[in-house]
């Protein structure tokens, strides 16, 4: 079993400033998963490893970054420079960018 939780680590890619244990408690986040809009038109998808995909209406992959979750919060920094942050409400309500998105299970 630790053999196991050993090699999975080893293919796991830090986190900018994260530790290993730090890297290790994203991946296993119970966050990780697709947001959307209840339109649909927003779908958020939350990576382990600490990426998230955004798209927006038939635009696929519009927003791509690296997120932190610290408690309810999390915040995001895209890969072109921008940042934001949001909200758990709770286990299946997100608020994010004046947006409320629901988990998609």
């Amino acid at each position: 079993m630790a053999f196991g939780r050993i090699a999975a680590l080893a293919m796991t890619v830090l986190l900018p400033g994260a530790s290993l244990a730090e890297t290790a408690r994203m991946q296993d986040h119970p966050y990780i998963g697709l947001w959307v809009t209840d339109d649909h038109r927003v779908r958020h998808r939350l990576l382990p490893g600490g990426r998230y995909d955004e798209a927006r209406g038939s635009r696929e992959s519009a927003y791509r970054g690296r997120y932190q979750v610290t408690g309810r919060h999390i915040d995001y920094w895209d890969d072109t420079g921008f940042t934001a942050d949001g909200e758990f409400v709770d286990a299946d309500t997100l608020h994010h960018g004046g947006m409320v998105l629901r988990r998609q299970r």
